[in-house]
């Protein structure tokens, strides 16, 4: 009979057992006649144990010689060992080596330190490392939980298309691409405006998928392509908003610190500064986040969007997000909900992060008056015209109604302590990056 093949996550169910692990040498030692190679199967990394005197002779020379990333299948049995990485070993039995790396075409990615565009350049195999599992792992937590949070307060996931014919947000940061018969589409920047029409259907709806910015921008919060989820709810105001904002953050946090423990511990995080992220986060206006920055020495002015120094400087003593509303109509996009005692402000927020991470939530109330939508859309230079269908949400049963948008991979950067966004995400596009 043979051994049944377990996964290393789940080797301590497997104490005292005789099981095989099939996957990839991640390191070896070797100390005269026994040679320690350490496998790893995409859950995991445990290290084995081959005596010389316990193999034939011939297997016991493959594995002391193995290379970096030859595949193989061992089989043993599983050892407690407190000393070991994760608390066990294997003692081989037998192995059997699917392929073994070439000598004389090594496995690029060593030990030793390596630049970054060579890591980026080798990106597909530079998955591969602790590091880089960790923080994909943590991306999968948090878009668990995402998709949880939304699903438990009764949204509907509604997917939103990717080629659209008209601009969210104006056309100056949109990929365009030519459809057939010679038709301009772009590539949505976000699903707000159809989602606002799912909401009309189904009351509380997200949707969650890639979204694409053509801002030739290189700071180290910004992707070409992203994955976004983004809220959209029926009868909302600004407060609904904020509040569902909250929410989602605080549950995210909490969830990662909950199942991920060893992936934070392996990035080497502060989790003291996640574990600070509670409701009820600071809140302020848009006109007292410009006082306290001009008090801290920014030269910002009313009127002005926050700069990513703007933003670390807001949250510089807290010890959680900030949430911050009703900015300058003038620098919001056309939908938003002016002010009802102010209309030169629009009912917008974001949620900013701490530590330099920066804002990780922008949204806000839409209007929801056709006459005013539609001079807010000629006043942004948009033509009417493409917006026919999104004017109708305000013709048919108009009601009050808002949501957001949460950026995966800025989120991600913050909850692993990331220095760059191009972590945080498998394979990143970037200005001047388009492979692997």
């Amino acid at each position: 009979m043979s051994a049944p093949r377990v996964r290393i996550a789940d080797i301590a169910r497997h104490d005292g057992q005789i099981v095989s692990i099939a996957g990839w040498l991640y390191n070896l030692r070797r100390s005269g006649k026994i040679c320690f190679p350490l496998v790893r199967d995409g859950s995991g990394i445990i290290q084995c144990v081959a005596v010389k005197a316990n193999l034939p002779e011939e297997l016991f020379e493959q594995l002391k010689d193995l290379t970096q990333e030859s595949s193989l299948i061992v089989t043993g049995k599983v050892r407690a060992e407190a000393r070991a990485h994760g608390g066990f070993e294997l003692d081989v039995e037998s192995a059997e080596i699917l392929q073994r790396v070439s000598e004389s075409d090594p496995y690029p990615i060593t030990p030793k330190d390596h630049g970054i565009d060579f890591l980026m350049d080798h990106r597909h195999l530079w998955l591969r490392s602790k590091r880089q599992v960790a923080i994909m792992r943590i991306r999968h937590e948090v878009i668990k939980a995402i998709r949880d949070y939304f699903d438990g307060q009764g949204f509907t996931l509604v997917d939103t298309p990717i080629f659209t014919p008209a601009a969210c947000e104006g056309t100056t940061t949109l990929f365009e691409v030519n459809y057939f018969d010679e038709e301009k589409l772009y590539l949505a920047q976000s699903g707000q405006l159809y989602n606002e029409a799912n909401a009309m259907a189904l009351g509380k709806v997200y949707c969650f998928g890639p979204t694409f910015r053509a801002e030739k921008s290189k700071t180290r919060r910004h992707l070409t392509e992203f994955w976004m989820v983004e809220p959209e709810m029926a009868y909302a105001t600004l407060e609904d908003v904020k509040a569902l904002a909250e929410g989602l953050v605080v549950y995210c946090v909490g969830r990662v610190l909950e199942n991920r423990r060893p992936e934070l511990e392996a990035l080497e995080r502060d989790v003291k500064k996640l574990e600070s992220v509670q409701a009820p986060f600071p809140r302020m206006s848009y006109d007292d986040a410009v006082k306290i920055l001009q008090g801290k020495g920014s030269e910002i002015t009313w009127g002005g969007d926050f700069g990513n120094t703007d933003e670390t400087l807001l949250t510089q003593e807290m010890d959680r997000p900030v949430i911050v509303d009703r900015y300058p109509s003038e620098i919001k996009a056309f939908y938003f909900q002016p002010d009802e005692s102010n209309d030169k402000l629009a009912l917008g927020v974001d949620v900013i992060a701490p530590e330099g991470y920066g804002e990780i939530i922008g949204g806000g109330q839409r209007i929801h008056d056709p006459e005013l939508l539609l001079r807010r859309l000629k006043e942004h230079d948009l033509p009417p015209e493409a917006f026919n269908w999104y004017m109708d949400l305000r013709k048919y049963g108009s009601v009050p109604h808002g949501g957001f948008g949460m950026g995966v991979e800025r989120f991600v950067a913050w909850m692993c302590g990331t220095e760059h966004i191009r972590e945080c995400i498998a394979y990143p596009r970037m200005l001047y990056r388009t492979r692997p």
